[in-house]
């Protein structure tokens, strides 16, 4: 009588289990350094900031968790990262959120650099698109803003960003998309083309956007 030798089979190979690491905290990912940020204050935000430092202090202290000071010698607002920061990040966003309030954003408009992640400042000047001097510029300056700032507000309602004219230099707060639009507005009307052109251009890219979107 034959007996048939039965050959085990080989049992598959023990995997450790999956190791589960809790999430870094900011000053850990840093190796428990300090993260500094600095914001100069030009003299003409002074006023402005001691007015709001309230509504600027509370975000960033209480909803942020960074550490905020103002430095009286230096004139600068200084930004640090605390133990219990949730994200390294928020250093930067804030950074960017003062910075956008010097650089003369309404506050309302400024803390929404807090709130959204796709939203930058871009900054030209109008000697970087074309080279005036004297009157012309004076004129250039008075078509971007428009009577009453009618034109500035048009391109800020169609292309959902918000512009700061400040003497020859110009900011656009806004995602990348919209901004490249409100640019493209602003060159137009510094290189010389009347309102009336610029809207109808503004108009049809607005709704080629809403068909996108």
């Amino acid at each position: 009588m034959e007996v048939e030798n039965v050959v085990p089979e080989p049992k598959p190979a023990a995997f450790p289990s999956k190791p589960s690491f809790k999430p870094l905290k900011a000053h850990e990912i840093s190796e428990g350094k300090v993260q500094f940020r600095k914001v100069s204050v030009p003299s003409h935000r002074y006023t402005p900031l001691k007015k709001v430092w309230m509504e600027i202090y509370t975000p960033i202290y209480e909803h942020m968790k960074i550490d905020i000071r103002m430095n009286l010698k230096a004139r600068k607002v200084e930004l640090k990262t605390r133990p219990d920061t949730p994200d390294i990040s928020n250093l930067q966003k804030c950074a960017d959120f003062v910075h956008a309030f010097m650089l003369g954003f309404d506050l309302v408009d400024a803390i929404a650099l807090l709130r959204m992640d796709e939203l930058y400042v871009e900054s030209f000047e109008i000697k970087d698109v074309k080279t005036l001097r004297g009157e012309h510029l004076s004129r250039a300056i008075g078509r971007l803003s428009g009577k009453g700032g009618k034109t500035k507000f048009a391109i800020e309602n169609s292309t959902k960003t918000r512009i700061v004219i400040a003497d020859t230099k110009i900011h656009i707060l806004g995602s990348f998309a919209n901004i490249k639009i409100a640019r493209d507005s602003l060159c137009s009307l510094i290189l010389g083309s009347p309102a009336g052109k610029v809207y109808s251009k503004l108009r049809a890219v607005t709704a080629r956007l809403a068909e996108r979107f």
